[in-house]
Protein backbone atom coordinates (compact mmCIF):
# COMPACT_ATOMS: atom_id res chain seq x y z
CA UNK A 1 0.00 0.00 0.00
CA UNK A 2 1.81 3.17 -1.09
CA UNK A 3 1.52 6.36 1.24
CA UNK A 4 -1.98 8.49 -0.46
CA UNK A 5 -3.38 4.94 -0.16
CA UNK A 6 -2.65 4.49 3.43
CA UNK A 7 -3.54 8.48 4.14
CA UNK A 8 -6.90 7.85 2.79
CA UNK A 9 -7.93 4.65 4.84
CA UNK A 10 -6.99 6.07 8.04
CA UNK A 11 -7.53 9.78 7.78
CA UNK A 12 -10.82 12.00 7.48
CA UNK A 13 -11.45 13.69 4.11
CA UNK A 14 -11.75 17.32 5.25
CA UNK A 15 -9.38 18.32 2.54
CA UNK A 16 -9.09 18.43 -1.19
CA UNK A 17 -5.27 17.08 -1.71
CA UNK A 18 -3.28 16.91 -4.73
CA UNK A 19 -1.84 13.79 -5.64
CA UNK A 20 2.04 15.03 -3.85
CA UNK A 21 3.70 13.19 -1.19
CA UNK A 22 5.86 16.35 0.26
CA UNK A 23 9.09 14.23 1.88
CA UNK A 24 11.03 16.80 2.80
CA UNK A 25 12.04 20.53 2.31
CA UNK A 26 15.34 22.75 2.51
CA UNK A 27 15.23 26.51 1.91
CA UNK A 28 12.68 27.61 -0.15
CA UNK A 29 12.49 23.98 -1.94
CA UNK A 30 10.55 21.18 -1.23
CA UNK A 31 11.02 17.55 -2.45
CA UNK A 32 8.23 14.99 -2.67
CA UNK A 33 8.91 11.05 -2.02
CA UNK A 34 9.80 10.60 -5.69
CA UNK A 35 13.11 12.98 -5.36
CA UNK A 36 10.93 15.62 -7.18
CA UNK A 37 11.61 19.09 -6.31
CA UNK A 38 9.59 22.31 -5.95
CA UNK A 39 9.39 25.81 -5.46
CA UNK A 40 7.82 26.84 -3.20
CA UNK A 41 5.13 29.78 -3.12
CA UNK A 42 2.66 29.13 -0.65
CA UNK A 43 4.67 28.54 2.39
CA UNK A 44 2.48 25.98 4.21
CA UNK A 45 -0.33 28.40 3.34
CA UNK A 46 1.76 31.62 4.96
CA UNK A 47 3.03 29.36 7.84
CA UNK A 48 7.21 28.64 7.00
CA UNK A 49 7.32 32.19 6.91
CA UNK A 50 11.41 31.10 6.85
CA UNK A 51 10.98 28.41 4.05
CA UNK A 52 11.85 24.90 5.19
CA UNK A 53 14.12 23.75 8.08
CA UNK A 54 15.81 27.09 8.47
CA UNK A 55 19.11 26.05 10.01
CA UNK A 56 18.97 28.91 13.11
CA UNK A 57 15.24 27.82 13.27
CA UNK A 58 15.72 24.05 13.49
CA UNK A 59 18.65 24.43 15.84
CA UNK A 60 16.73 26.55 17.76
CA UNK A 61 13.76 23.94 18.07
CA UNK A 62 15.54 21.04 18.01
CA UNK A 63 17.69 22.38 21.30
CA UNK A 64 13.72 22.93 22.95
CA UNK A 65 13.12 19.08 22.75
CA UNK A 66 16.07 18.04 23.92
CA UNK A 67 15.90 20.43 27.21
CA UNK A 68 11.96 20.51 27.89
CA UNK A 69 9.22 20.01 25.32
CA UNK A 70 6.21 20.70 27.13
CA UNK A 71 4.73 21.29 30.86
CA UNK A 72 1.86 22.57 31.96
CA UNK A 73 0.88 26.16 32.35
CA UNK A 74 0.40 26.14 35.91
CA UNK A 75 4.09 26.33 35.65
CA UNK A 76 6.39 29.06 33.95
CA UNK A 77 8.95 28.45 31.50
CA UNK A 78 12.07 31.20 30.85
CA UNK A 79 11.73 30.65 26.83
CA UNK A 80 7.47 31.31 27.11
CA UNK A 81 8.60 34.74 29.13
CA UNK A 82 10.95 35.24 26.18
CA UNK A 83 9.23 35.15 23.75
CA UNK A 84 6.22 36.78 24.80
CA UNK A 85 8.48 39.25 26.31
CA UNK A 86 9.68 39.52 22.65
CA UNK A 87 6.64 39.85 20.45
CA UNK A 88 4.75 42.34 22.97
CA UNK A 89 8.20 44.84 22.30
CA UNK A 90 7.42 43.73 18.50
CA UNK A 91 3.96 44.67 18.18
CA UNK A 92 3.78 47.37 21.14
CA UNK A 93 0.83 45.19 22.88
CA UNK A 94 0.64 44.85 26.92
CA UNK A 95 0.35 40.81 27.13
CA UNK A 96 -0.69 38.10 25.14
CA UNK A 97 -2.42 34.95 25.79
CA UNK A 98 -0.78 32.06 23.52
CA UNK A 99 -2.69 29.16 22.10
CA UNK A 100 -1.87 26.93 19.23
CA UNK A 101 -3.98 28.40 16.12
CA UNK A 102 -6.00 31.70 14.53
CA UNK A 103 -8.75 29.96 15.47
CA UNK A 104 -8.11 29.96 19.13
CA UNK A 105 -6.66 33.33 18.67
CA UNK A 106 -9.68 34.78 17.68
CA UNK A 107 -11.60 33.19 19.81
CA UNK A 108 -9.69 34.31 22.60
CA UNK A 109 -10.48 37.94 21.45
CA UNK A 110 -14.21 37.47 21.22
CA UNK A 111 -14.04 36.20 24.58
CA UNK A 112 -12.20 39.14 25.91
CA UNK A 113 -14.81 41.49 24.23
CA UNK A 114 -17.68 40.25 25.55
CA UNK A 115 -16.41 39.55 28.98
CA UNK A 116 -15.25 43.10 28.93
CA UNK A 117 -18.79 44.92 27.82
CA UNK A 118 -20.43 42.13 30.25
CA UNK A 119 -17.96 43.52 33.21
CA UNK A 120 -18.61 47.52 32.53
CA UNK A 121 -21.97 47.31 31.26
CA UNK A 122 -23.87 44.59 31.89
CA UNK A 123 -25.51 41.45 29.72
CA UNK A 124 -27.02 42.49 26.23
CA UNK A 125 -24.07 44.13 25.27
CA UNK A 126 -22.83 40.85 22.95
CA UNK A 127 -22.59 41.62 19.38
CA UNK A 128 -19.69 42.00 16.94
CA UNK A 129 -19.54 43.09 13.54
CA UNK A 130 -17.41 41.35 11.03
CA UNK A 131 -16.94 41.60 7.50
CA UNK A 132 -18.93 40.32 4.58
CA UNK A 133 -16.22 37.49 3.08
CA UNK A 134 -14.06 37.68 6.14
CA UNK A 135 -12.92 34.14 7.62
CA UNK A 136 -11.99 33.69 10.94
CA UNK A 137 -11.68 29.82 11.40
CA UNK A 138 -13.39 26.97 11.49
CA UNK A 139 -14.69 26.36 15.10
CA UNK A 140 -18.24 27.08 16.14
CA UNK A 141 -17.71 30.71 17.09
CA UNK A 142 -14.89 31.56 14.42
CA UNK A 143 -16.77 29.98 11.57
CA UNK A 144 -20.10 32.03 12.89
CA UNK A 145 -18.22 35.18 12.56
CA UNK A 146 -16.80 34.31 9.23
CA UNK A 147 -18.58 36.71 6.93
CA UNK A 148 -18.89 33.94 3.85
CA UNK A 149 -22.51 32.02 3.52
CA UNK A 150 -20.50 29.36 2.09
CA UNK A 151 -19.67 28.36 5.91
CA UNK A 152 -22.57 28.82 7.42
CA UNK A 153 -24.20 25.65 6.98
CA UNK A 154 -24.78 22.09 7.95
CA UNK A 155 -22.96 22.84 11.89
CA UNK A 156 -26.24 24.40 13.27
CA UNK A 157 -27.36 25.93 15.68
CA UNK A 158 -24.27 28.30 15.22
CA UNK A 159 -23.27 31.19 17.65
CA UNK A 160 -25.46 33.84 17.93
CA UNK A 161 -24.63 37.59 18.33
CA UNK A 162 -22.42 37.93 15.18
CA UNK A 163 -23.28 40.84 12.74
CA UNK A 164 -21.56 40.86 8.63
CA UNK A 165 -21.51 44.53 7.28
CA UNK A 166 -19.64 44.77 3.37
CA UNK A 167 -16.02 45.78 3.65
CA UNK A 168 -15.19 49.30 3.04
CA UNK A 169 -19.25 50.29 3.20
CA UNK A 170 -18.82 53.10 5.90
CA UNK A 171 -22.75 53.66 5.74
CA UNK A 172 -23.08 50.19 6.34
CA UNK A 173 -21.26 50.03 9.26
CA UNK A 174 -22.69 53.10 10.98
CA UNK A 175 -25.95 51.58 10.56
CA UNK A 176 -25.00 48.07 11.78
CA UNK A 177 -23.45 49.90 15.26
CA UNK A 178 -25.84 50.06 17.70
CA UNK A 179 -26.16 49.91 22.01
CA UNK A 180 -25.78 45.88 21.27
CA UNK A 181 -22.44 45.84 20.12
CA UNK A 182 -19.49 45.05 22.15
CA UNK A 183 -16.78 44.88 19.24
CA UNK A 184 -15.25 45.04 15.71
CA UNK A 185 -13.11 42.48 14.43
CA UNK A 186 -11.61 42.58 10.53
CA UNK A 187 -8.94 41.69 8.52
CA UNK A 188 -7.02 44.14 6.92
CA UNK A 189 -6.07 42.09 4.32
CA UNK A 190 -8.96 39.15 3.19
CA UNK A 191 -7.36 36.55 2.41
CA UNK A 192 -9.06 33.39 2.21
CA UNK A 193 -12.12 35.88 0.69
CA UNK A 194 -9.84 36.52 -2.06
CA UNK A 195 -6.67 38.60 -1.12
CA UNK A 196 -8.36 42.11 -0.81
CA UNK A 197 -6.89 44.86 0.99
CA UNK A 198 -9.37 46.95 2.63
CA UNK A 199 -9.76 51.05 2.32
CA UNK A 200 -7.62 53.26 4.38
CA UNK A 201 -11.16 55.54 5.10
CA UNK A 202 -13.01 52.62 6.16
CA UNK A 203 -10.22 51.20 8.72
CA UNK A 204 -9.76 54.54 10.14
CA UNK A 205 -13.59 55.28 10.73
CA UNK A 206 -13.71 51.67 12.05
CA UNK A 207 -11.39 53.23 15.04
CA UNK A 208 -13.33 56.33 15.29
CA UNK A 209 -16.32 54.83 16.04
CA UNK A 210 -14.80 52.18 18.43
CA UNK A 211 -13.16 55.36 20.16
CA UNK A 212 -16.08 57.18 20.22
CA UNK A 213 -18.52 54.41 21.37
CA UNK A 214 -16.01 52.19 23.60
CA UNK A 215 -16.10 49.23 21.08
CA UNK A 216 -13.15 47.03 20.96
CA UNK A 217 -11.30 47.21 17.89
CA UNK A 218 -10.44 43.55 16.93
CA UNK A 219 -7.92 42.91 14.21
CA UNK A 220 -7.22 38.83 12.61
CA UNK A 221 -3.97 39.31 11.00
CA UNK A 222 -3.51 35.96 11.48
CA UNK A 223 -2.15 35.74 8.12
CA UNK A 224 -1.02 39.03 7.76
CA UNK A 225 0.90 39.51 10.64
CA UNK A 226 4.74 38.38 11.49
CA UNK A 227 5.92 40.32 8.56
CA UNK A 228 3.68 39.03 5.75
CA UNK A 229 2.58 42.22 4.25
CA UNK A 230 6.35 44.18 5.01
CA UNK A 231 4.99 45.40 8.21
CA UNK A 232 5.42 43.08 11.55
CA UNK A 233 1.94 43.81 11.85
CA UNK A 234 -0.48 45.11 8.75
CA UNK A 235 -2.16 47.80 11.11
CA UNK A 236 0.68 49.61 10.33
CA UNK A 237 0.03 50.40 7.41
CA UNK A 238 -3.16 52.16 8.27
CA UNK A 239 -1.44 54.06 10.87
CA UNK A 240 -4.13 52.85 13.70
CA UNK A 241 -3.84 50.57 16.91
CA UNK A 242 -6.88 47.85 16.88
CA UNK A 243 -6.87 47.10 20.59
CA UNK A 244 -6.56 43.60 20.23
CA UNK A 245 -4.82 41.75 17.91
CA UNK A 246 -4.34 38.18 16.81
CA UNK A 247 -1.72 36.23 14.99
CA UNK A 248 -0.80 32.74 13.71
CA UNK A 249 0.28 30.92 11.17
CA UNK A 250 4.05 32.29 10.29
CA UNK A 251 4.44 33.56 13.53
CA UNK A 252 6.66 30.44 14.99
CA UNK A 253 7.89 29.24 11.58
CA UNK A 254 5.82 25.98 11.32
CA UNK A 255 4.89 24.86 14.45
CA UNK A 256 1.57 25.32 16.04
CA UNK A 257 1.23 28.77 17.16
CA UNK A 258 -1.83 31.03 18.35
CA UNK A 259 -1.55 34.98 20.06
CA UNK A 260 -4.33 36.98 21.29
CA UNK A 261 -2.84 40.94 22.15
CA UNK A 262 -4.11 43.21 24.06
CA UNK A 263 -3.53 46.93 25.09
CA UNK A 264 -3.14 47.67 28.87
CA UNK A 265 -6.91 47.81 29.34
CA UNK A 266 -7.97 44.60 28.34
CA UNK A 267 -5.07 42.61 29.63
CA UNK A 268 -6.61 41.77 33.04
CA UNK A 269 -10.61 40.99 31.28
CA UNK A 270 -9.36 37.30 31.17
CA UNK A 271 -8.91 36.04 35.04
CA UNK A 272 -8.16 32.20 35.85
CA UNK A 273 -10.77 30.11 34.96
CA UNK A 274 -12.20 32.04 32.17
CA UNK A 275 -9.68 30.87 29.94
CA UNK A 276 -6.81 28.38 28.72
CA UNK A 277 -4.82 26.34 26.57
CA UNK A 278 -3.19 23.06 27.57
CA UNK A 279 -0.28 23.57 24.82
CA UNK A 280 -0.46 27.11 24.09
CA UNK A 281 2.69 28.65 24.93
CA UNK A 282 4.42 25.21 24.39
CA UNK A 283 8.06 25.74 24.52
CA UNK A 284 8.95 24.08 21.20
CA UNK A 285 6.31 26.46 19.62
CA UNK A 286 8.39 29.61 21.40
CA UNK A 287 11.37 28.37 20.49
CA UNK A 288 10.39 28.58 17.25
CA UNK A 289 8.61 32.14 17.64
CA UNK A 290 11.77 33.45 19.10
CA UNK A 291 13.58 32.97 15.85
CA UNK A 292 10.84 34.46 13.74
CA UNK A 293 10.31 37.54 15.48
CA UNK A 294 14.24 38.56 15.85
CA UNK A 295 14.61 37.78 11.97
CA UNK A 296 11.49 39.63 11.00
CA UNK A 297 12.64 42.83 13.19
CA UNK A 298 15.95 42.36 12.25
CA UNK A 299 17.19 45.54 10.63
CA UNK A 300 16.35 45.58 6.63
CA UNK A 301 14.15 42.13 7.01
CA UNK A 302 10.85 43.95 6.19
CA UNK A 303 12.14 46.20 3.94
CA UNK A 304 13.43 43.69 1.64
CA UNK A 305 9.61 42.08 2.26
CA UNK A 306 8.71 45.04 0.64
CA UNK A 307 10.90 45.42 -2.31
CA UNK A 308 10.50 41.74 -2.96
CA UNK A 309 6.48 42.28 -3.11
CA UNK A 310 7.23 45.09 -5.71
CA UNK A 311 9.23 43.47 -7.83
CA UNK A 312 6.69 40.24 -7.79
CA UNK A 313 3.91 42.56 -8.29
CA UNK A 314 5.91 44.52 -11.65
CA UNK A 315 6.51 41.03 -12.58
CA UNK A 316 2.94 40.11 -12.73
CA UNK A 317 1.15 43.04 -13.74
CA UNK A 318 3.29 42.88 -17.15
CA UNK A 319 2.57 39.23 -17.80
CA UNK A 320 0.41 38.10 -20.55
CA UNK A 321 -2.97 36.19 -18.45
CA UNK A 322 -3.16 38.54 -15.65
CA UNK A 323 -6.13 40.40 -15.48
CA UNK A 324 -5.13 42.38 -12.26
CA UNK A 325 -2.72 42.01 -9.14
CA UNK A 326 -4.22 42.30 -5.35
CA UNK A 327 -3.19 41.90 -1.87
CA UNK A 328 -0.32 43.51 0.56
CA UNK A 329 3.38 42.73 0.62
CA UNK A 330 4.10 38.72 -0.43
CA UNK A 331 -0.04 38.38 0.52
CA UNK A 332 -0.73 38.53 -3.30
CA UNK A 333 -3.87 37.54 -5.41
CA UNK A 334 -3.76 36.92 -9.04
CA UNK A 335 -7.20 37.49 -11.27
CA UNK A 336 -6.67 36.04 -14.66
CA UNK A 337 -7.98 36.44 -17.69
CA UNK A 338 -9.09 33.63 -18.80
CA UNK A 339 -7.68 30.73 -17.07
CA UNK A 340 -8.97 28.80 -14.88
CA UNK A 341 -7.29 29.63 -10.64
CA UNK A 342 -7.41 25.78 -9.70
CA UNK A 343 -6.28 24.04 -12.69
CA UNK A 344 -3.09 26.51 -12.83
CA UNK A 345 -2.15 25.21 -9.33
CA UNK A 346 -2.76 21.30 -10.73
CA UNK A 347 -0.69 22.16 -13.56
CA UNK A 348 2.06 23.82 -11.79
CA UNK A 349 2.62 20.68 -9.54
CA UNK A 350 3.77 18.83 -13.00
CA UNK A 351 6.51 22.13 -13.32
CA UNK A 352 7.55 21.76 -9.78
CA UNK A 353 5.96 24.88 -8.78
CA UNK A 354 3.70 25.22 -5.52
CA UNK A 355 1.03 27.61 -5.15
CA UNK A 356 -2.74 28.35 -3.74
CA UNK A 357 -5.94 29.94 -4.32
CA UNK A 358 -8.16 32.07 -3.20
CA UNK A 359 -11.98 32.07 -4.32
CA UNK A 360 -11.10 32.53 -8.05
CA UNK A 361 -7.79 33.84 -7.91
CA UNK A 362 -3.96 32.33 -7.96
CA UNK A 363 -2.76 32.94 -4.29
CA UNK A 364 1.04 33.70 -4.36
CA UNK A 365 2.01 33.81 -0.10
CA UNK A 366 6.24 32.65 -0.68
CA UNK A 367 8.44 32.44 2.24
CA UNK A 368 9.73 35.80 3.13
CA UNK A 369 13.28 34.52 2.84
CA UNK A 370 12.54 33.87 -0.42
CA UNK A 371 15.69 34.40 -2.90
CA UNK A 372 15.06 36.86 -6.27
CA UNK A 373 16.64 33.56 -7.91
CA UNK A 374 13.94 31.85 -6.74
CA UNK A 375 10.94 34.57 -7.65
CA UNK A 376 12.72 34.64 -10.93
CA UNK A 377 12.18 30.62 -11.70
CA UNK A 378 8.20 30.48 -10.12
CA UNK A 379 7.00 33.37 -11.76
CA UNK A 380 8.55 31.76 -15.16
CA UNK A 381 6.77 28.65 -14.67
CA UNK A 382 3.81 30.56 -13.81
CA UNK A 383 3.88 33.02 -16.69
CA UNK A 384 4.08 30.10 -19.33
CA UNK A 385 1.07 28.20 -17.70
CA UNK A 386 -1.50 31.50 -18.21
CA UNK A 387 -0.30 32.69 -21.48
Amino acid sequence: MNTIEKFNNSVMHTYGRYDVVIDSGSGRMAEDENNKTYIDFGSGIGTNSLGYCDEEWADAVCAQVRSIQHTSNYYYTSVQAEFADKLCKATGYDKVFFGNSGAEANECAIKTARKYSFDKYGKGRSTIITLVNSFHGRTLATLSATGQDTFHNYFFPFVEGFVHTPANDIAALHEAVDDTVCAIMLEFVQGEGGVIKLDDDFVKEVRRICDEKDIIMIADEVQTGAGRTGKFLASEHFGIKPDITTMAKGLAGGVPIGACLTLPQYSSVLVPGTHGSTFGGNPIACAGGNVVVSRVTAEGFLDEVKAKSDYINDKLSAMDGVESVSGLGLMIGITLKDKNASDVVKAALDKGLLLLTAKTKVRLLPPLNITYEEIDKGLCILSELIK
